[in-house]
C-alpha cells in the first residue's frame, strides 16, 4: 500500500512545473517495450501494459487529481487500446516463437496495406474528433484523435509484423510533441522527441532485417525459371 501511495503521489519539482513520477516511469516502461519491440522480444508486449496503466491514470488528470488537471483523452484512451492490442500482439508473438521460429519475421505491408493505413489514419481522426470534442478533450481536439487513432494502427502493424508500423511512430510524434506541451505534460513531450529518432532507428533496422531475410530466402530457393548462366530456361 505504501508504494501505491508513493506511485499515486510522488511529484518531480523543476522550477514551476510540476511532473508526476508516474508520467516518468510510464515512459521508461514505454521506451523499454520499443527497445524490445525493436529487437523482436517478446517481454515487451508486457512490459509495455505495465506503462500504458501507468499513464492512463496520469493523462486523465481531472479524473484522477493530479496536479495538472487536463484530460488528454486520447492519450488516455490509446492506453487502454494499448492494453487490449498489446495482448493480442503478446499471444500472437508468444506462438510464432512456441511454433520454433523468431516472435516475429519483419514483413512489408505492401500497397494495398498501406493505402488501408493512411485512410485509416485520416478517416479514423475525422471520425474521432467529435466524439473526443463531446467528451471535453484538450484542444486541438483534432491531434489528440490523431494520436489515438495512429497509436491503435501503429500496435497493431507491431504486431502483425509490418516494417512500415515505426513511420506510423513517427507521424504520431510529430503531432503529439507539440501538443504535450502546450498541455503542460513535458515528461512525455521529452520522451515523444526522443521516442521520434528511436522510431527512425527502429525502421532502418527492421527494413535491413526484412532485406536479409529476403536474400536468405532467395539464396536457399532460386528462381527455378533462371539458369545459372543468367538466362532463362523458357
Amino acid at each position: 500500500m505504501d508504494v501505491l501511495n508513493w506511485l499515486f503521489n510522488a511529484q518531480l519539482h523543476i522550477g514551476d512545473q510540476t511532473i508526476l513520477w508516474r508520467e516518468v516511469l510510464g515512459n521508461v516502461f514505454g521506451l523499454l517495450s520499443a527497445l524490445g519491440g525493436m529487437r523482436r522480444k517478446v517481454w515487451a508486449w508486457p512490459v509495455g501494459i505495465v506503462g500504458n496503466a501507468l499513464l492512463f491514470t496520469v493523462f486523465l488528470g481531472a479524473v484522477f487529481g493530479t496536479p495538472n488537471p487536463v484530460n488528454l483523452l486520447g492519450q488516455a484512451g490509446r492506453q487502454v487500446m494499448f492494453i487490449v492490442v498489446s495482448i493480442y500482439g503478446w499471444v500472437r508473438w508468444q506462438q510464432a516463437k512456441h511454433d520454433g521460429g523468431a516472435a516475429v519475421s519483419p514483413q512489408w505491408a505492401g500497397w494495398k496495406n498501406r493505402i488501408w493505413l493512411v485512410l485509416a489514419l485520416v478517416g479514423g481522426t475525422a471520425i474521432v474528433t467529435p466524439l473526443f470534442q463531446l467528451l471535453g478533450s484538450y484542444e486541438p481536439v483534432w491531434a489528440d484523435a490523431w494520436i489515438f487513432v495512429g497509436s491503435l494502427l501503429a500496435t497493431y502493424g507491431m504486431a502483425k509484423g509490418w516494417v512500415e508500423f515505426w513511420l506510423i511512430w513517427v507521424a504520431v510524434d510529430v503531432v503529439g510533441v507539440p501538443l504535450l506541451v502546450s498541455a503542460g505534460y513535458y515528461a512525455s513531450a521529452f520522451m515523444y522527441v526522443f521516442y521520434g529518432a528511436f522510431t527512425i532507428v527502429g525502421f532502418i533496422i527492421w527494413a535491413r532485417i526484412r532485406r536479409r531475410e529476403s536474400l536468405t530466402i532467395e539464396t536457399r530457393f532460386p528462381d527455378p525459371t533462371v539458369r545459372t548462366d543468367g538466362s532463362n530456361w523458357q
